[in-house]
């Protein structure tokens, strides 16, 4: 990696570390530690999708004609202040002003950074930057949702304020880390074509590989990080008979398998097609939902049952370092040179519709539905295989395969065969 890529991972490690610090605490904070309710508490939950609903369709043609660097500051220092502001704060308009700020400056950081990633990489290098980017998120939430669950203690409210406090001074380091990275390719902002929104978004929707992949990308976040915060944990409870501590441990998994298959996938990953690869994602996911089938429907032992569930969470992990590697630099590659901003935007829009829709569909049936959960989303994991092959037949050689890239610039160079002399 060169100076400029260094630092952007560097900074996007530090922000997921302080991520880290608060998500796990988010709801005991506001509900007990304020005391300001449950209801108040998955209010602020919603307020965090709904910031990031409002605020990424702007957000593309912004990073397009203002580059991702201002951007990427500018939404930094906006989830600082909520980040302190939800430290310091006791009454119901502060706490959901605080989360509408974190929401909407943490959904605008993921397609600047990804945009400052594209522009500092190429077509061969992309899939190891982006790949780099996911295990450091991983590895900076999970040190930081460990550190923090030290210092945390609900009978002391201002233990929960440090770990805010924490959280807006890594958005600040990022901040000031990014002010100091030298784009290589900032001139591509003054030659943006200059199209109103609207025109932006016909241009995209009209881009039917990227639609393909819109669609494709919203039923892999329904299917798997949609699932994580209420339908998989409300599953394993009521059906599956699963204590907290084992949610804790299954989690945990789900991270340690990220940590240390991520390079080990990313090998096999870069020798393939994008397309099947994700097509095999789907696969891993279908044999995930069958042994959480098995966990809660199977009426094996209770240490079979915990057994299945947890490796359930470590498949899911193994499909998710498979995806880091293709589906975002798959985005970057499909995106014109002027619109890589809007193209990112867009795909992180689809991200956060379906994080903001699994809870609500998965938790309810979760909770009551069991077969019928599991079947569902048995079905929409053999859907993303199918999905995936469909998208293949959308894409260039390149794009579906970018070691081809590599290939073919090591053949333009070759010397020319000498002639046999007879």
């Amino acid at each position: 990696m060169g100076a400029a890529m260094r630092r952007i991972q560097a900074g996007n490690a530090l922000s997921a570390f302080g991520l880290g610090f608060t998500v796990p605490y988010l709801y005991v904070y506001v509900a007990q530690v304020r005391d300001l309710g449950a209801g108040t508490a998955g209010a602020v939950l919603a307020v965090f999708a709904l910031a990031a609903l409002v605020a990424l369709p702007f957000t593309g043609r912004a990073i397009d004609r203002r580059g991702p660097l201002p951007v990427l500051v500018g939404a930094a220092l906006l989830a600082a202040v909520g980040a302190l502001g939800m430290g310091f704060s006791a009454t119901i308009p502060t706490v959901v002003l605080s989360a509408a700020a974190i929401g909407a400056g943490t959904a605008v950081m993921q397609p600047a950074l990804a945009t400052m990633i594209v522009w500092c990489s190429t077509v061969a290098t992309r899939t190891r930057a982006f790949a780099m980017q996911f295990f450091l998120q991983n590895v900076g939430l999970g040190i930081g949702g460990l550190l923090g669950g030290q210092i945390v203690d609900v009978s002391r409210p201002d233990s929960f304020t440090q770990l805010f406090v924490a959280e807006a001074a890594m958005f600040l380091v990022l901040a000031a880390v990014a002010t100091t990275v030298r784009l290589p390719h900032a001139l591509r902002v003054q030659d943006a074509r200059p199209k109103g929104e609207k025109g932006g978004w016909q241009v995209l929707l009209r881009h039917r590989a990227m639609v393909q992949l819109c669609v494709l990308g919203f039923v892999l976040f329904f299917a798997c990080y949609g699932q994580f915060e209420s339908g998989l944990p409300a599953y394993g409870v009521e059906a599956a008979g699963i204590s907290p501590s084992t949610l804790g441990l299954a989690l945990a998994a789900n991270t340690a398998v990220i940590v240390v298959a991520q390079f080990v996938v990313l090998k096999m990953v870069e020798r393939r097609r994008r397309s099947r690869a994700i097509a095999l994602v789907g696969l891993i996911w279908t044999v995930a939902w069958i042994a959480a089938g098995y966990a809660g429907l199977g009426h094996g032992s209770q240490a079979m049952a915990t057994a299945a569930f947890i490796s359930t969470y470590a498949l899911f992990g193994l499909g998710e370092a498979m995806l880091a590697p293709t589906v975002a630099p798959l985005v970057a590659d499909l995106a014109p040179e002027s619109m890589v901003g809007q193209y990112n935007s867009a795909f992180a829009l689809v991200k956060q519709l379906a994080l903001a829709l699994g809870p609500a569909v998965g938790g309810p049936m979760g909770a009551s539905l069991h077969a019928p959960y599991i079947l569902t989303f048995i079905v929409f994991s053999l859907g993303i295989s199918v999905l995936a092959l469909r998208l293949g037949g959308k894409l260039t050689p390149v794009q579906d395969q970018p070691a081809l890239a590599r290939t073919r610039v090591v053949a333009q160079h070759l010397p020319e065969p000498v002639p046999a002399s007879h």
